[in-house]
């Protein structure tokens, strides 16, 4: 997996296969997580955007203060095309998260699918990760939230989060697996096992920092 995080095995991925894609789910299985955590004001950044659909939906329940950037320039010319019509309001930059060409305190709403998993199999690693995570903390305002979905267990992932000296609230969400199935259909042992979930962690600046 070290491949997921060099730029140069996206771009070769995106220029051989255009069509649209989502990672771990679509949009509608993190919805209403998603949706309880942010205002259809907001200003929302979404990093490693790749070819999601995520922003079309997002933008179609009035979520349309968008900001996308990846790092492939193939994903991003073929999101500012498929887009230009039905999210008019929506952006797309080609951008490395590790260094994010925003002012400081810029967004309301930071949201990663998969881009903190891919990076962590980078060979920098925890180093890697902190440089983002810097990022994040940076470009949010004083209050401002970053809501990160992953296959990583709470017990890797929180330690990830506490590399710096950042000063946020994490709580964590988690759905079950497209693969595992739902309500009646899941069987009851699955849903005692970690691996069966995604989870979505929110990650709030507190307020105490805002009045300080």
């Amino acid at each position: 997996m070290a491949h997921y995080a060099k730029p140069e095995y996206w771009e070769e991925r995106y220029q051989r296969e255009p069509e649209p894609f989502d990672w771990y789910q679509k949009y509608q299985g993190f919805r209403d997580c998603l949706a309880q955590n942010m205002k259809a004001e907001d200003k929302i950044l979404h990093i490693g955007c790749g070819t999601s659909r995520m922003t079309e939906d997002m933008y179609k329940e009035g979520f349309t203060e968008t900001t996308n950037v990846d790092i492939s320039p193939t994903a991003i010319e073929q999101m500012k095309e498929r887009y230009k019509e039905s999210c008019p309001n929506a952006s797309f930059v080609v951008m490395d998260a590790r260094k994010l060409e925003f002012e400081t305190g810029s967004f309301d709403v930071v949201v990663d699918k998969g881009t903190l998993d891919c990076l962590l199999s980078d060979e920098a690693g925890f180093e890697t990760i902190e440089t983002v995570l810097n990022e994040i903390y940076r470009v949010l305002t004083p209050t401002g939230t970053y809501m990160c979905i992953s296959y990583g267990f709470p017990q890797y992932r929180e330690q990830c989060f506490k590399l710096g000296a950042w000063n946020w609230r994490i709580v964590w969400e988690k759905v079950v697996k497209p693969t595992i199935g739902s309500g009646v259909s899941a069987v009851k042992e699955e849903l005692l096992e970690q691996k069966n979930f995604h989870y979505i962690y929110i990650l709030k600046k507190l307020a105490s920092e805002a009045a300080a």
